[in-house]
């Protein structure tokens, strides 16, 4: 099996677009940055979202973040945001790293491998401590931010907070 985290680049294609077809808005508090009306939208955003990860032209409150896909065997199976830092906001929800398997890529232990490859790009762009939440009741993002030796920090307002020292 090859895996590979690959950035966001002007040049992504057709089947990066079909994965964000399939995975919709989001779930579980993961939201989407693409438009899902049509292929030229997407092809449209990829510009802005790499001016973002560059932190060039942010609107107030944002931070650069970098955009991920993990391709398995050349196939785009997640996709996932890198933060570069955080705000008060992030720090209370959403932290340093969002993640969202493919529907139909699921139960093969992708996310698990997913947040490792997430969190050698974080290392690599000087992060320490890395902060990721997810909600109380989503088992499945606890399993994997626990397998990724996750401490729970605390429990808020049915916001899990963990730590993953890098």
């Amino acid at each position: 099996m090859k895996i590979e985290l690959r950035p966001l680049r002007e040049t992504d294609g057709l089947d990066i677009f079909e994965m964000i077809q399939e995975i919709g808005l989001g779930e579980n508090g993961f939201t989407t940055n693409f438009p899902e009306s049509s292929y030229e939208n997407f092809k449209r955003s990829l510009p802005r979202l790499i001016e973002i990860s560059l932190g060039n032209n942010l609107p107030d409150g944002y931070v650069p973040q970098t955009i991920y896909w993990m391709f398995v065997d050349d196939r785009p199976v997640a996709y996932g945001k890198l933060r570069h830092r955080l705000n008060e906001k992030l720090l209370k929800y959403g932290g340093h790293v969002g993640y969202i398997v493919r529907p139909s890529e699921r139960g093969k232990g992708y996310g698990i491998l997913f947040l490792r490859e997430l969190m050698q790009a974080a290392k690599q762009i000087g992060i320490e401590t890395l902060l990721i939440t997810c909600d109380e009741d989503n088992r499945r993002s606890r399993g994997v931010i626990e397998r990724n030796s996750g401490k729970l920090k605390e429990i808020e307002n049915g916001i899990c907070r963990y730590s993953i020292e890098l």
